[in-house]
């Protein structure tokens, strides 16, 4: 028997400009955390990365962990989280044999269309509608169009997370849902949609199988014992993509409860027991381990126009000044980089503001107070679709070391919000393995929804691990001028066409109650 007090679990983040290792005890206490960079190639829609560089990371990321403090005969799991959408192709030893095309590379524009011709009723049940073309299946299909002999030799899909794992084990190693879903997997079913698939020319072959994330899918082999300095025979836990890591790593893992993460981009995730469908294909849902469902989108708004706009500029001296002049009547929409995609989909959407700013104060307090707006407005569209839009909120990002941007973002919500002390994406898969070996011993029987009291675990290590720093009260002496400038906002993107008016008129009505 292990003592519980000296259990440690181990999470690795695989994102875009780097692999973050993360150790932590039952308890949420960092032992250890290390970090390795990653390079990517841009050029047009064009965005790959070598994923040898990912394992050679993992084990630089994790050799960091072990001489900060991380005690490998402390570790009883290991989870890997990595970025959505990304997809390679792997020779019959595990190898890749393709670049890794990443998240955002855009070059399956024709596949998309196709997918969707072919898909549309099963991405429809699914809750999405509509697959956008930098999701991984259009970009399978992409990779199949250039390697037409690839089933012929035995070559697989592989997600980011599928090449780590496999060089972790040193078997092949099914897919979770979570990473697989933008590929298609049918996270209800825990399956393939082989009529879809076939209907696109994509042979069985290539697949890999499909596990829920949470499933053991195996322990550290002797290899990668010594290149990663892992106990072998650590068991390995299938994660899930980063955003639902940072999720977990925020602790809203309850029904009704939601993670906002202002980031270079805003990004709004919640927990509903029952899956939720959106028409517009705006919100998606994910399958928790827990079995419940993890809703969420992606804004183009953000604290991305912080570093652009005030680029060398005096942050606390300008965040002084905002405060002074919150609840501003100047209002901006502030979109990072043209098109939104959530609350709702206009690729044709630009930044705005109603007027010219009169000083850099003013602006900035603009900025602010626009991103805390579109953050309501993903709430508002939230509950038009019926998922519990009223429950805790979590607030994680960049935006949270700023304290005015988050009173102004609880009293824009009209609800206190919490911040945790350690949450990040590495954490998340740090719960997730501790619940996936909760009362299990290590079983791979079991996974979202299939063992008895996954919830309950899950909720007991995130409860146990992620450690609320504070709460923040909303001021109600600012509610009526903050609905005012809303509404005013929601009115501006009405008007534009952007938003359609099904969803200002339920923004709108909520004000208002």
């Amino acid at each position: 028997m292990t003592d519980p007090a000296q259990d440690a679990w181990l999470g690795i983040d695989l994102g875009t400009q780097g692999v973050r290792a993360v150790a932590a005890d039952s308890a949420g206490q960092l032992l250890g955390a290390g970090t390795a960079p990653l390079t990517s190639d841009r050029r047009g829609d064009r965005h790959e990365q070598d994923p040898d560089e990912w394992w050679r990371a993992v084990c630089a990321a994790i050799g960091q962990a072990r001489a900060a403090g991380a005690d490998p005969r402390r570790i009883r799991a290991v989870a890997v989280d990595a970025t959505s959408g990304t997809v390679t192709l792997t020779d019959r030893h595990g190898h890749a044999v393709t670049p890794a095309l990443m998240y955002d590379d855009g070059r399956a524009a024709a596949e998309a269309e196709k997918v969707n011709e072919a898909g549309e009723a099963q991405w429809t049940r699914a809750g999405y509608r509509r697959m956008q073309r930098s999701w991984g299946l259009p970009k399978l299909r992409w990779l199949l169009d250039a390697h037409p002999r690839a089933a012929a030799e035995g070559w697989r899909l592989a997600h980011q997370s599928d090449v780590v794992n496999r060089r972790l084990v040193g078997h092949d190693v099914p897919a979770d849902t979570s990473n697989a879903l933008k590929t298609g997997a049918d996270a209800a079913a825990v399956a393939w949609p082989e009529k879809v698939f076939a209907d696109l020319g994509i042979p069985a072959e290539v697949l890999p199988g499909l596990v829920p994330p949470g499933t053991v899918l195996g322990e550290v082999s002797a290899a990668a014992a010594e290149e990663t300095g892992l106990l072998a025979g650590t068991p390995v836990v299938a994660g899930m993509t980063d955003g639902c890591a940072a999720q977990l790593g925020s602790g809203a893992t309850a029904v009704g409860s939601w993670n906002s993460v202002m980031g270079t981009t805003l990004v709004l995730k919640g927990v509903t027991a029952e899956l939720i469908h959106d028409p517009a294909g705006v919100m998606y849902s994910h399958r928790s381990p827990a079995g419940t469902w993890l809703p969420g989108g992606a804004s183009s708004v953000g604290a991305g126009l912080v570093a652009r706009e005030f680029a060398g500029a005096d942050l606390d001296r300008l965040t002084a000044g905002a405060a002074e002049l919150l609840p501003t009547g100047l209002l901006r929409y502030p979109l990072v980089s043209p098109g939104e995609r959530f609350p709702f989909v206009a690729p044709g959407a630009t930044a705005f503001r109603s007027r010219e700013a009169t000083s850099g104060a003013e602006d900035f307090a603009a900025l602010l107070q626009g991103a805390a707006y579109v953050e309501r407005l993903c709430f508002d569209y939230a509950d038009l679709l019926g998922a519990p839009a009223t429950g805790a909120v979590v607030l994680t990002g960049g935006a949270t070391r700023n304290p005015v941007w988050n009173q102004l973002r609880a009293d824009v919500l009209r609800r206190p919000v919490t911040l945790p002390r350690n949450a990040q994406p590495a954490l998340g898969m740090a719960v997730l393995a501790a619940a996936a070996l909760d009362g299990t011993g290590g079983s791979n029987d079991g996974g979202a929804g299939d063992s008895p009291g996954a919830g309950a675990a899950l909720d007991r290590a995130a409860a146990a691990m992620v450690r609320a720093d504070r709460t923040v009260e909303p001021r109600d002496s600012y509610r009526s001028a903050h609905d005012e400038g809303y509404v005013r906002l929601v009115d501006l993107l009405a008007r534009r066409g952007w938003l359609p008016e099904v969803v200002a008129a339920h923004a709108r009505e909520r004000t208002a109650s």
